[in-house]
C-alpha cells in the first residue's frame, strides 16, 4: 500500500537556507529549460518532443546528476500526462513552466537513493547536492545538506520510501517535503466495532455526518469557501487586465496554488479528524453521497462553484479512502438521492421544504437539513443491506427508527487555518423539533 508523508523542514542556519534555495531555484531553472525544448520540438512536425539535449553536465555540479534526473523524468511524465489526456479529448494545455526570474517556484525532485529521513525527538532529513554548491557553500566531499524535520508525520515505519518533492511553499514561508513510502499492510489498525456512519456533502456545510452509534458532526464551510471565492474574484479580476494574447501571469499561477493549497489542506485536516473520531466510535464501514446527483441538480451558480471547483470530489473521496484503510474503515460512495429532502418523520419527499440549513414538513417535523439527510442516507444504506429490492423501496414507520440509538446534540467544527476546532457550543438551533404529535415517532 502506497502513502504519503508530508512535513515542514527548516534549515539549520541561513548559510544553510541560501543553499537550499539556490539548489531549488536551479531546479525550477532546469525544468523550464527541459519544458521549453520539448514545447519547440512539440511545435515542430519534424522534431522528437522526447529528443533533448543532455543536461547533467551543465546541472549536475549544482544538482547532482541523479536530482538532473529526476527532474528530467518528472517532466517526461507531465509530457506523457499531457498525451493520455490529449487522446481522450481532455487535455487543457501544455506542461506549464515553474515561473521565471525572481517569480520563480521553488522545487525539486530527489531520487529515493539520494536522501534520508532519521525519525525521533531531533528528526532530521539529509539531501544529495551537487560538488560545486559543497565547495560553495563549505560541504565535506561526503557531506550531504542536514534539514531540521517538523511535523508528525503518519508513517514513520514503512518498508520503502520513493522520490522525494521538495518546496518552498510561498503562502506559510516554509519549506514542505512529501515523501511516498510503501507500508505493509499488517501494519494497518482494526476496527474497535461495526458500526456505520454516513456523511452528507454539503454547499454551506462541508460534511455532516451521522453514525449508528447516535453521535453526528458537523463541519462547517462558509468562511473556507468565501476565501475560496475572494481569491477566485481576485484572479479574475487580473485576468481581464490581461493581454488578449496571454492567457495568465505569475501572479496568477501564485493564487491558483495558494487557492488550492488552502482548499486541499482543509480537506485533508477534515478526512484525518473525521476518520479519527469514526474511529474511536467504532465504526467499520462509512457510506459517502455521491455529488453526482447533486451537480444533476444545479441549486444555483454557488452551489456550482463549490461542487464543481472548490469540493474536487474526486480527489476528497481519494483521500477519506486512504485516511481510512490506515484504521481498518471501507469507504463506499452510494446515491444520495431526495436524501436532502425527505422528511425522517413522515417519509413524504414532496411536503417538505428547505430554507437555508432548515428543513421543514407539513407533518410538523423541523431540523437541521444537512444533518436530517445523512441520518436519513445512513437509514436507507442500513435497509439496503438487510433487505430485498421491495423492501428497500417501502416507506413505513419503523424504516424511520432503524438507526440504533438516538442522536445526541451534534458537535459543530470549524476550520480555523490550522485544525478543525469544536465550537462551544456544538448544539445548534433548530437541530430537530416536531410538534408534540409526532414526537415520539421521530426519537
Amino acid at each position: 500500500m502506497k502513502r504519503t508523508n508530508e512535513f515542514v523542514v527548516r534549515p539549520r542556519s541561513k548559510k544553510d537556507e541560501e543553499l537550499l534555495r539556490h539548489l531549488l531555484d536551479a531546479s525550477a531553472a532546469l525544468w523550464n529549460e527541459i519544458n521549453y525544448e520539448r514545447r519547440e520540438n512539440y511545435a515542430n512536425p519534424d522534431a522528437d518532443v522526447w529528443d533533448i539535449s543532455e543536461y547533467r553536465g551543465r546541472y549536475g555540479g549544482t544538482l547532482g546528476a541523479s536530482t538532473v534526473q529526476q527532474i528530467e523524468r518528472k517532466n517526461r511524465e507531465a509530457w506523457r500526462s499531457f498525451f493520455a489526456l490529449q487522446e481522450k479529448g481532455e487535455a487543457n494545455g501544455k506542461p506549464g513552466f515553474w515561473g521565471s526570474g525572481d517569480d520563480r517556484e521553488l522545487r525539486t525532485y530527489i531520487r529515493n537513493t539520494s536522501y534520508s529521513v532519521e525519525w525521533g525527538e531531533y528528526s532530521r532529513l539529509e539531501i544529495l547536492v551537487g560538488q560545486d554548491l559543497k565547495d560553495e557553500y563549505g560541504l565535506g566531499y561526503h557531506e550531504r545538506l542536514r534539514l531540521e524535520v517538523r511535523g508528525d508525520p503518519n508513517w514513520k515505519e514503512y518498508d520503502k520510501q520513493g522520490r522525494l518533492e521538495l518546496y518552498h511553499d510561498e503562502d506559510s514561508n516554509e519549506f514542505r517535503a512529501f515523501q511516498p513510502v510503501t507500508i505493509d499492510t499488517s501494519r494497518l489498525a482494526q476496527p474497535l466495532a461495526s458500526e456505520e456512519a454516513a456523511l452528507d456533502i454539503g454547499v454551506n456545510n462541508l460534511v455532516a455526518c451521522s453514525t449508528t452509534t447516535g453521535q453526528q458532526y458537523l463541519y462547517e464551510g462558509r468562511d473556507l469557501f468565501e476565501r475560496f471565492r475572494e481569491t477566485t474574484r481576485e484572479i479574475a479580476r487580473l485576468q481581464s487586465k490581461l493581454d488578449d494574447q496571454r492567457r495568465s501571469s505569475n501572479r496568477i499561477d501564485r493564487l491558483y496554488r495558494r487557492r488550492t493549497r488552502r482548499r486541499d489542506h482543509a480537506q485533508d485536516a477534515l478526512a484525518r479528524d473525521l476518520v479519527e473520531r469514526l474511529y474511536d466510535e467504532g465504526v467499520e464501514t462509512v457510506y459517502v453521497g455521491d455529488l453526482t446527483d447533486v451537480l444533476e441538480t444545479s441549486w444555483s451558480v454557488q452551489a456550482n462553484e463549490k461542487t464543481h471547483n472548490f469540493w474536487a470530489f474526486r480527489r476528497f473521496i481519494n483521500r477519506l479512502t486512504h485516511t481510512a484503510e490506515e484504521y481498518g474503515i471501507t469507504v463506499e460512495v452510494r446515491s444520495e438521492a431526495w436524501t436532502s429532502q425527505t422528511c425522517p418523520n413522515c417519509g413524504s419527499a414532496d411536503r417538505t421544504t428547505r430554507h437555508r440549513d432548515t428543513l421543514t414538513c407539513e407533518c410538523g417535523f423541523e431540523g437541521h437539513a444537512d444533518l436530517v439527510a445523512s441520518k436519513t442516507f445512513l437509514r436507507r444504506h442500513q435497509n439496503s443491506e438487510r433487505s430485498d429490492w421491495r423492501t428497500r423501496h417501502a416507506v413505513s414507520r419503523q424504516r424511520q427508527t432503524d438507526v440504533a440509538r438516538p442522536m445526541a446534540r451534534p458537535v459543530c467544527l470549524k476550520w480555523d487555518d490550522h485544525e478543525w476546532s469544536e465550537l462551544p457550543r456544538s448544539h445548534r438551533p433548530n437541530e430537530e423539533h416536531t410538534n408534540p404529535k409526532v414526537a415520539s415517532v421521530v426519537r
